[in-house]
């Protein structure tokens, strides 16, 4: 497919990262390039709202992050919701970004179980104020009947994510690695080898510092 001319487009791909694994890095590479963005900003958030809370510390998966993106220049770590603490609302993350960015436009990657909660999200409606959304799917996914809210947002094509700033609907496939953060902290407190799942910087880190050594079956 091809990417979206220009390079102004920004990128915000949220989650827990605990630990980082191939899965997020292999998704934010590819809409990187499908979509021909500046940079994708890998955001960890501090305290979730609708999930349990890390096993590790803020500061750790925050260098876990720092560490697994290295060599990779266009995919950069923004803090602001580990800086900001309390509980980690996109809302407020995306309004701090469209103030450091009044005229880029801003695309927001959530996976489809995300999309299909997007309700219970905190001001749910307001995010498209300051972000197009983009729901990575599987190839061959589709979108269950969308109401009205959506449907009259949703872009006709990559290129009209480029023409403003905000507002709009996208799906888009991408590869998705059936690679799950639950099963590497349990494979480490078993003590198996997590080689290949995430990279090898990170799994020095994770040695160095002892993480993951109890078993955690709650996901996040």
């Amino acid at each position: 497919m091809t990417a979206i001319s220009g390079s102004n487009l920004i990128g915000i791909f949220g989650g827990t990262f605990d630990p980082v694994h191939y899965g997020h890095l292999r998704a934010a590479l590819e809409v990187k390039e499908i979509f021909g963005l500046a940079e994708v900003r890998l955001t960890p958030s501090a305290t979730p709202p609708h999930r349990a809370q890390p096993a590790a510390t803020a500061q750790m998966r925050l260098q876990m992050l720092k560490l697994a993106v290295t060599k990779h220049p266009g995919l950069t770590v923004d803090s602001r919701e580990l800086d900001r603490g309390g509980p980690s609302y996109m809302v407020d993350t995306l309004k701090s970004l469209r103030q450091e960015f009044p005229n880029e436009p801003l695309l927001l990657f959530i996976g489809s179980d995300a999309f299909n909660h997007l309700a219970r999200w905190h001001q749910w409606q307001q995010l498209f104020s300051y972000a197009h959304i983009v729901v990575m799917t599987r190839p061959g996914f589709t979108a269950q009947a969308l109401d009205d809210f959506f449907t009259g947002r949703l872009a006709s094509g990559q290129q009209e994510l480029a023409q403003t700033v905000a507002g709009k609907l996208f799906f888009q496939a991408v590869t998705q690695l059936d690679i799950s953060a639950t099963a590497i902290r349990n494979m480490i407190a078993e003590q198996h080898n997590p080689g290949f799942l995430l990279p090898d910087a990170v799994i020095t880190y994770i040695k160095q510092n002892g993480l993951y050594q109890t078993p955690n079956l709650t996901p996040h």
